[in-house]
């Protein structure tokens, strides 16, 4: 492997990788087919791999070639970012933080977790979605920062780190409706109780699951939930009960009229932050990282 890296040769590979083919290539970067195909050779010599490998009339990147695409893409792709980046600093001079939160994470809990950073004067972007989308906007540096029910798996090709910043033990909550059967005999009461529950892809479900197993409970689900929000807004409309982190109980009880009835033991909900920097260099980030769920 040649020590003497170029990065117009890896930006050369990256445009044939996105378009397909050199020709393709070479019309988008109006330059000769030899000469982008020169540029890439070269740089398959300085790294000691061949990054493509014919495929029809196009071509197709090898094992080597896919591992440079991932990182050319965290390159290029924060490289085109950048007059955008600048144009937002200028206008809005708070520092910004662009935080990733899963779906599946309370957002009252969301909430207490970034009350610290809140109370400065930042300009603060949040994103919802997919556990698994936001990694991979993480490790191309989309965000600074990812909240969620479960720390991020291992992956050699992912510098990302987990951080627990707090667990809660869960409890189940009821609206009016409900109160009167609720406080029946617990937990069996919940075999006569409408049901609400997140879906398959809470990290918190399985357990759920189980511990009705080991309580001999049937429940009757009349809804499953990937939002959490949702599932408090249809829980405080009356449809069913529902499993909640016991330290939001204080919000629940004022902000939707959901009073607790009683514990779910030995079931937790555990809180992470997921960074994709070892160093923590942003201050903001640090604040995160330093608070925790009361």
């Amino acid at each position: 492997m040649d020590n003497q890296f170029n990065y117009r040769h890896l930006y050369y590979f990256w445009v044939v990788a996105k378009e397909g083919s050199m020709s393709k290539a070479a019309e988008r970067l109006n330059m000769a087919v030899q000469t982008i195909s020169a540029q890439v050779h070269i740089l398959e010599k300085s790294l000691g791999f061949l990054l493509f490998k014919p495929a029809g009339r196009g071509l197709a990147l090898t094992d080597a070639g896919n591992t440079t695409l991932d990182i050319a893409n965290q390159i290029f792709l924060l490289g085109e970012k950048l007059p955008e980046l600048l144009q937002d600093a200028a206008k809005n001079p708070r520092p910004k933080l662009t935080i990733g939160v899963s779906d599946g994470l309370p957002k009252l809990v969301t909430r207490e977790i970034l009350q610290k950073v809140i109370a400065q004067s930042i300009h603060l972007v949040i994103h919802e979605g997919e556990f698994e989308d936001l990694l991979a906007d993480l490790a191309l540096h989309r965000l600074d920062l990812i909240l969620g029910d479960q720390p991020a798996p291992l992956n050699k090709n992912l510098n990302l780190y987990s951080e627990q910043l707090n667990f809660s033990e869960i409890a189940w909550f009821t609206p009016a409706k409900w109160l009167l059967q609720a406080r029946k005999k617990f937990p069996k009461c919940l075999n006569d109780l409408p049901v609400l529950l997140p879906t398959n892809h809470s990290k918190v479900r399985l357990n759920i699951d189980q511990w009705f197993n080991k309580h001999g409970i049937t429940p009757h689900i009349v809804g499953e939930f990937e939002d959490s929000a949702l599932l408090k807004t249809f829980g405080s409309g009356g449809l069913g009960v529902l499993p909640a982190p016991d330290c939001i109980k204080n919000d629940l009880k004022s902000n939707y009229g959901l009073v607790k009835f009683g514990d779910c033991d030995g079931v937790y909900e555990y809180f992470y932050a997921i960074r994709a920097e070892k160093k923590i260099v942003n201050p903001l980030i640090l604040s995160i990282l330093q608070n925790t769920v009361e």
